[in-house]
């Protein structure tokens, strides 16, 4: 059967396997599920590495969704269904904390600011709707890492070039970067102080799909000292619950 299928419809289920899987894969997996020889699935995945759709780990011996196939998936969040389903989780948030709050998504490397809603009184932030920050140093960027497999973290962030240096805080390395999401894990949220700008703090959890993947991150900006850092968990827990309540709209 496989050799009648267009090298199209092959790729396409090769993104499609993967987006389904919790993680990086063996090769051999990969060609059961899309009915391709051994060699074939070689030289499909090959290609698809070059255009960045796929990432090969050599020490694991396994492929994952590249940042190409992030950059898809992100982009067809950032159609209305998610941001119409959102805008009110927002408004009653900020209604709620008295601070800004926003909706953001991957975009490889990058966090990328879809909503933005602001008390009556709002502070200049950089933070807007359409914004791109480091994902590594952005509560938000973080919350979405944490829920990601090790193994695609890894894949997104396999050298030091990798990663973004701003103010000189926040991980600079996978390991460093690995200890920090271990820890935001733990905690049930992600939080950064001045690692974006110097005096602004963020606090932000991840929106899941049906599947526990995470889809977008809800993140409440301030101030830092508008909020000591003892009163921080209790807004995060907040905007965890804000999260939960987006991710319950997105479900079938």
């Amino acid at each position: 059967m496989s050799g009648n299928v267009p090298a199209s419809t092959r790729t396409l289920r090769v993104l499609t396997f993967l987006a389904t899987q919790p993680g990086p894969v063996p090769m051999e997996r990969i060609a059961s599920a899309v009915d391709l020889p051994r060699s074939s699935a070689y030289h499909l995945l090959k290609a698809m590495i070059a255009e960045g759709y796929v990432v090969h780990l050599p020490e694991d011996k396994r492929y994952g969704l590249g940042v190409a196939a992030f950059e898809i998936g992100s982009a067809y969040l950032r159609h209305d269904p998610l941001e119409r389903l959102a805008r009110p989780v927002l408004t009653q948030l900020v209604a709620e904390v008295g601070h800004t709050a926003h909706l953001g998504v991957l975009h490889g490397r990058e966090l990328v600011y879809l909503l933005k809603e602001q008390p009556p009184r709002p502070v200049t932030l950089v933070t807007d709707v359409g914004v791109r920050l480091p994902a590594t140093l952005t509560a938000s960027g973080r919350a979405l890492l944490a829920a990601l497999p090790p193994a695609q973290v890894r894949a997104l962030f396999p050298d030091p070039e990798s990663f973004v240096r701003r103010t000189g805080k926040g991980p600079q390395t996978l390991t460093q970067l690995r200890r920090v999401l271990a820890d935001e894990r733990r905690q049930g949220f992600a939080d950064e102080d001045s690692q974006i700008t110097d005096g602004v703090a963020s606090v932000a959890a991840a929106v899941l799909d049906h599947a526990g993947h995470p889809v977008a991150s809800i993140g409440v900006t301030f101030r830092s000292e508008a909020v000591p850092v003892a009163y921080r968990p209790a807004l995060a827990r907040r905007t965890a619950a804000a999260a939960e309540t987006l991710s319950r709209r997105l479900r079938p």
